[in-house]
């Protein structure tokens, strides 16, 4: 993609369809008189008495106890420096937008237009009632330092600037394992600090915190080593000034154990890197290109363990590591500040998290066979799971244990699970599908790739590494088309209507006919459908030309399904295909079936579906908990309708007794955790929360589905087809571009499960 085009796609990005990226949503009812009379005047009355009285009493009534400021005046954005206010309020949008999906904190975003300290400080003490936390982002050194320190006095509130302690705490726990790994005493090591900027010092700060000794730290800055003899020192560099007669870079790698990196790109040269000593420790933090590049350090030292910025490299010192847990466990307990001890709790849970066996949906998110603790995994990724029950709990307890806790947190496990509820990242899944897709892409089909918006998701699957796309359609309109779009990659393009195509095409119709010459067909009806589109591409992946396909963009469901039946055809084991939407809601994804072929399924084809739907959730590493859903409870009706979903469960706890499945069960009980576990105690559901929804006909499956996504404006997946002998996929007339993006990459991790597993019966053998 041109530099051009990857600039036009992030405008458009932030522009629309809604200028910028956050939003503030009601949390309460507001639709009749009554929430009106209960929300402003005369209700609102209320509540603002109470805390008249008594000011913490707005923790109770108020957003006040979840709600950040993001605050900056922009003079040092990273990247870009000193562009002001405005300019910098696109970065101070995506935090907040970070601390939502990361730790379900609520953000608001202020651009200060001052680069005096004293105004700075009394405009965030003045706004100060309105949060619950400060967030102070991207203020240049060293003004940044005396802003920090004066609010954190005179506030009552957690105070952070992210820049200083976030670097510094990620990297900090990736420090107490590298040396670990590497065998040295953090008492012992020589560190060099190439910087000297608000994130370096508050590093070097929280390393002596740790253990490191102040004499063998040498901190630089653009003029070289920073040296005690120099005059005009700020006090926060004269702080790490050395006594050391030495005054470049190069001088100071000589026998170094770590050196960090938080300067410019390409300062460290091969010839440093062999100075330092045993098993050195390189965290080259530069951004967007670090200190030295990752591969020359590789090819440098065989025994380097190596850190960087970036998320293409292992050990990715990332903030969002830490800030959004950190402010998470201060805001629970009601911390007046984030203190040393709650940073240093925030470390170690770090550190010892990357110790603890990675659950497999990591691994698959990042495209990794087993990711364990080691010198390519030092530090936990940023989309583990984990993080927020294992971060915020030690901020939390440290903030206790040093007495800035003013609303201590009594149940430990309950408060665990409450995190876990609040991780709700609804793109979860979507990003791990992404990233596995990547990890091993596949050849799709594209069926209908003349469409605009058809060729604009190849395109995207393309760019983005998901698949290796093969348009097929005329190609005179897509080569129209990939102009229009910028598309100039080359790949490959199918009109199944040239005569380049006349060899395929009999191929194919030889090998159809030979499949259905049984069934009324004859070889030159077999010729006439091997120039339908979708008779040609379900071949092309029959035959092996391709591993999977997309198709139905622009064709009723019905119309499509048939050439993919016909050609392509149910899995042996299988007596019944089906389909599953999985509905991004605010709860977790939400897998239904079946929402698209069987009309009226008997209770053995209900339990068929059942199975293979467990068997997709699996495929997206989730633990299924179904329900199989009626009008009627647990036997609480006689008619047909309800007892064949009984009859259901009756074969799936027979001959499946390993599944969490129960029913027939109403909706509201299935989803209403509280509710089933208190009316039917018995249910395997109990205790449980539910992630699939087995239907109990077509009619039912399909309102709910199209309901949820008009209704909560869901992202959905699907339909995603089971049951087939390949990964062929329909869509749903007239997808937009990122339903056929989602369904490329369901097709390609389709076609990757079905190759796991001739691998796997071929090695048996």
């Amino acid at each position: 993609m041109s530099k051009e085009k990857k600039r036009r796609e992030a405008l458009i990005y932030h522009a629309k369809p809604t200028p910028g990226k956050i939003a503030i949503v009601p949390t309460k009812p507001y639709t009749t008189q009554r929430d009106l009379a209960l929300a402003y005047s005369p209700g609102v009355a209320e509540p603002c008495l109470e805390i008249e009285k008594d000011k913490d009493q707005v923790y109770r009534y108020t957003a006040k106890g979840n709600l950040v400021a993001v605050i900056s005046n922009g003079t040092a954005v990273l990247g870009l420096g000193d562009i002001g206010p405005e300019a910098s309020k696109p970065v101070m949008e995506g935090k907040s937008l970070l601390f939502k999906i990361f730790a379900d904190i609520d953000s608001m975003d202020i651009e200060l237009d001052t680069k005096d300290v004293d105004r700075f400080v009394e405009t965030v003490k003045i706004l100060s009632p309105t949060f619950g936390g400060i967030n102070l982002e991207d203020i240049k050194a060293p003004e940044a330092f005396e802003i920090e320190r004066r609010l954190k006095e005179e506030l009552d509130i957690p105070v952070m600037h992210d820049d200083q302690h976030g670097t510094a705490i990620i990297s900090a726990a990736a420090l107490l394992n590298a040396l670990e790994l590497a065998g040295k005493k953090i008492d012992q090591v020589k560190v060099v600090i190439s910087g000297a900027g608000a994130a370096a010092i508050s590093c070097s700060r929280l390393y002596r915190a740790f253990g490191v000794k102040q004499e063998h730290m040498v901190m630089l800055d653009s003029k070289g080593v920073i040296r005690s003899d120099r005059e005009n020192l700020s006090p926060e560099k004269g702080e790490f000034a050395t006594d050391r007669k030495i005054d470049t870079l190069e001088e100071a790698m000589v026998g170094a154990d770590v050196f960090i990196g938080l300067s410019i790109a390409d300062i460290v040269t091969p010839d440093m890197l062999r100075s330092m000593g045993e098993n050195p420790i390189v965290f080259a933090m530069a951004n967007p290109n670090p200190e030295i590049a990752y591969d020359l350090a590789l090819e440098t030292r065989d025994d380097i363990i190596m850190a960087t910025g970036r998320s293409d490299h292992p050990n990715q010192v990332n903030n969002v590591l830490g800030f959004p847990y950190i402010f998470r466990g201060a805001l629970d307990v009601r911390a007046t500040k984030i203190n040393e001890a709650m940073k240093m709790a925030a470390v170690k849970a770090l550190a010892q998290l990357a110790k603890q066996p990675v659950p497999e949906q990591v691994n698959i998110a990042y495209g990794e066979m087993r990711l364990t603790f080691g010198r390519e995994y030092i530090i936990p990724k940023p989309f583990d799971p984990r993080l927020i029950a294992e971060v915020p709990p030690a901020v939390a307890r440290a903030a206790m244990e040093s007495g800035v806790a003013k609303s201590p947190i009594q149940d430990w496990d309950r408060y665990r699970e409450d995190l876990l509820q609040r991780s709700g990242d609804t793109k979860k899944v979507m990003r791990m599908m992404m990233n596995r897709a990547k990890a091993n892409p596949k050849t799709i089909v594209y069926a209908e790739a003349d469409q605009l918006d058809v060729l604009k998701a190849a395109q995207i699957a393309y760019e983005e590494g998901i698949a290796h796309p093969v348009l097929l359609g005329n190609r005179k309109t897509i080569e129209a088309l990939k102009k229009e779009l910028e598309f100039d990659a080359d790949i490959p393009i199918v009109d199944q209507y040239e005569e380049a195509s006349q060899q395929k095409r009999e191929q194919y119709a030889q090998s159809y006919w030979e499949m259905r010459r049984r069934s009324g067909c004859t070889l030159y009806s077999s010729r006439i459908r091997m120039r339908e589109r979708n008779y040609f591409g379900a071949m092309m992946v029959r035959e092996g030309d391709a591993d999977g396909m997309i198709t139905g963009y622009s064709r009723a469901f019905n119309t499509v399904v048939r050439p993919i039946f016909e050609v392509i055809g149910r899995a042996s084991e299988v007596r019944k295909a089906a389909t599953v939407h999985i509905m991004i809601t605010s709860r977790g994804p939400l897998f239904l079936a079946d929402t698209s072929i069987n009309i009226n399924p008997s209770a053995e084809e209900l339990a068929e579906i059942t199975r293979m739907t467990a068997n997709l959730a699996r495929a997206f590493n989730f633990d299924p908990v179904m329900a199989l859903l009626s009008y009627a409870n647990f036997g609480s009706s006689k008619d047909p309708n309800a007892i064949k979903v009984k009859e259901a469960i009756r074969i799936l706890h027979e001959e499946n007794p390993e599944l969490v499945v129960d029913g027939e069960i109403q909706t509201d009980f299935a989803l209403n955790k509280k509710l089933l576990q208190s009316q039917f105690p018995f249910s395997k559901l109990a205790g449980e929360q539910v992630n699939t929804l087995i239907f109990p006909n077509l009619e039912s499956a399909n309102i709910t589905y199209k309901l949820i996504k008009e209704l909560q404006a869901s992202d959905t997946i699907g339909p995603i087809m089971l049951g087939l002998r390949k990964a062929v996929h329909v869509l749903q007339m007239g997808a937009s571009v990122e339903e056929m993006v989602n369904m490329t990459a369901v097709a390609v991790i389709d076609a990757q499960e079905r190759e796991k597993r001739r691998m796997a019966k071929a090695q048996s053998k």
